[in-house]
């Protein structure tokens, strides 16, 4: 067992050889012990054999081949423990060579209570499982591609189902019906104009419909139709009639309903230039809800098949997997997925791939764009600097009012994209009201006395502040080169800022419509934003006591989820009566009287 390219150590192959022949996970590790590989295998023993007994060339697998020294495995007893144990280490141990998605499983639902008068709303979490004590109270619709979809179906639901979407607590405190009702979006039940009973008939026949029985539903309503026309109840009739008419033209409208396919979704993967796009595009209840786009990370020179399966192993460990998946690629035998689908799959599959191919295409269109700001920055700084991929920039603001609640903000640009993640704020104290120079000289001293300097820091603020970060520098012993300041041009206009440096060079000044300038004006303006925000939120959190709910005694995180779900938010709880408050489990009389009193 060998690959001509390579030589490994004899005890490596020598584990490889004895390997069993079951299902499990396998982990590659370098010289250094460092996690290169996380893979998964029906069959352990002929899956890790292959990497050893050919010849991989200048491929991104070759190249990890090339490091392997060591190996690890774990048999588990089924493809879908080894799926999920694949998925867990990935996302927790992030090894160099596997292709890595960003850990956004935040699909929104579309929730309805179960209550006299359920309301439809948005929802983003976890849903709750079948059989939970909380799972009896609503019920979950999706998950959805986006938010506007949510929002098209919740319009939906009040146009043809006339569904309220009120919070809670308006609804307990209306006495006449709002606009909605008015405009033929609500029949009103805050003030009792449709009765229980009709209203229980209205969301059944909303949730056959999101199940995909719109037909059903369709049938049922004209045969209540004609029993009112019988009956002579014309009125009632006519209300049925225009019911009919509004589901009639939404199905019209959906171009690509479909009776067979209730849940499906359908992945498109395009890969070019090192990057790739993976479009899911989803199904529910026979319609066609939208699409949403991925990009995955580490590519390299990754196959179409293997960023489609890197896709489908992390994504559908949190996320319900529906009965049919659509594929663009074959994918590997862990996945039941049809490709090559005929009929309405197929124009589905077509429309996921067009979208792929335009996703990536501006992508790849905006990092060219993003790359040449940057070089643009470098050469205007004149920093000796090849591998533009690695520039990361930090830059600093002060934000307070009046010197009240003082923040400084450090907001990080790399990889040509500012990295949110990566922000941070900092509560300054101990300082004179007002003193923006001893603000900055201790953020900067906090930061850079912990973390390594990035290649540019920039400041917000001229020679004064530069000044001080110089200071700070020379104290730390770090590359006072590195500090650029950021002025404002005469009558501070957007467009004539000047770059001042802390080591002696002259200050720039640039053109209003250089690219460097362009990017320097987006990374000062975020850093002031996200001080602006910081601040004002401390400030409000001073005046006000705190956030308030969670400073009351007594309530902690469930109560004050209890709260939240009930009401709708702090808004809805501040609005609400002191019986109110004590009919949410876990809040006795009392405690609800704090609350009320807290809140007012």
């Amino acid at each position: 067992m060998s690959n001509l390219a390579y030589s490994f150590p004899e005890a490596l192959l020598r584990e490889v050889a004895v390997l069993p022949t079951l299902p499990g996970v396998y982990r590659y590790f370098d010289a250094q012990d460092k996690l290169l590989y996380v893979g998964k295998a029906i069959n352990l023993k002929r899956r890790v054999s292959s990497y050893f007994q050919r010849n991989h060339g200048g491929t991104r697998i070759g190249h990890m081949v090339g490091k392997i020294v060591r190996l690890e495995t774990t048999v588990v007893r089924s493809e879908a423990e080894a799926l999920l144990l694949e998925n867990n280490l990935i996302k927790t141990q992030n090894p160099q060579y596997n292709i890595l998605f960003r850990d956004d499983k935040s699909y929104p639902y579309l929730k309805m209570t179960v209550e006299d008068f359920p309301r439809v709303s948005t929802y983003r979490g976890a849903v709750e499982k079948k059989g939970s004590p909380q799972y009896a109270k609503n019920r979950y619709f999706g998950p959805y591609p986006s938010a506007l979809a949510v929002k098209e179906a919740i319009l939906l639901m009040q146009k043809v189902f006339k569904l309220r979407s009120c919070e809670d607590s308006m609804f307990a405190n209306r006495s006449r019906p709002c606009l909605l009702y008015q405009i033929k979006r609500c029949s009103a039940p805050c003030v009792k104009l449709i009765s229980v009973e009709d209203y229980a008939q209205s969301i059944q026949h909303a949730e056959r419909f999101l199940h995909g029985e719109a037909q059903g539903v369709m049938q049922q309503l004209e045969a209540r139709m004609m029993a009112h026309a019988e009956k002579l109840e014309f009125e009632q009739a006519a209300e049925l009639r225009n019911q009919i008419a509004a589901l009639s033209k939404v199905l019209t409208q959906q171009s690509v309903d479909n009776l067979e396919d209730r849940d499906v979704d359908i992945l498109a993967v395009k890969v070019q230039g090192g990057k790739a796009c993976v479009n899911l595009a989803m199904v529910r209840g026979g319609r066609h809800l939208g699409d949403r786009a991925y990009f995955p990370t580490q590519v390299g020179d990754a196959t179409e098949t293997e960023v489609l399966e890197a896709f489908l192993s992390q994504h559908y460990i949190d996320i319900p997997q529906p009965p049919v998946l659509v594929v663009s690629v074959p994918v590997d035998s862990f996945f039941t997925a049809i490709h090559q689908p005929q009929k309405h799959r197929r124009v589905w599959l077509d429309m996921a791939q067009t979208n792929a191919n335009l996703q990536l295409a501006r992508l790849l269109a905006e990092e060219g764009s993003q790359r040449a700001r940057t070089r643009a920055l470098v050469e205007a700084l004149e920093l000796e600097w090849d591998d533009l991929d690695t520039l990361r920039i930090e830059c600093f603001d002060i934000s307070h009012t009046a010197g009240e609640a003082t923040q400084a903000s450090c907001v990080v640009f790399a990889q040509h994209a500012m990295q949110n993640a990566q922000y941070r704020r900092y509560n300054i104290e101990g300082i004179t009201a007002g003193d923006d120079y001893a603000a900055m000289r201790q953020v900067l001293t906090r930061r850079y006395s912990k973390m390594a300097i990035p290649d540019v820091v920039l400041i917000d603020g001229g020679k004064g502040q530069v000044h001080t970060a110089r200071d700070v520098f020379e104290t730390l012993g770090l590359d006072i080169a590195r500090i650029v300041g950021v002025e404002k041009g005469e009558g501070r206009k957007v467009g004539l800022e000047e770059l001042v440096f802390a080591d002696g060079r002259e200050k720039i000044t640039l053109p209003p419509d250089s690219a460097a300038l362009m990017l320097v004006a987006q990374i000062r303006d975020e850093a002031h934003r996200f001080a602006i925000t910081g601040m004002r939120a401390k400030r409000a959190k001073v005046r006000t006591g705190g956030s308030r709910l969670e400073d009351i005694p007594g309530i902690g995180a469930k109560r004050r989820a209890s709260l939240l779900q009930r009401f709708g938010g702090v808004r809805g709880v501040a609005l609400a009566s002191v019986e109110a408050i004590a009919s949410v489990e876990g809040i006795s009389k009392e405690m609800a009287a704090n609350i009320y009193q807290a809140l007012h």
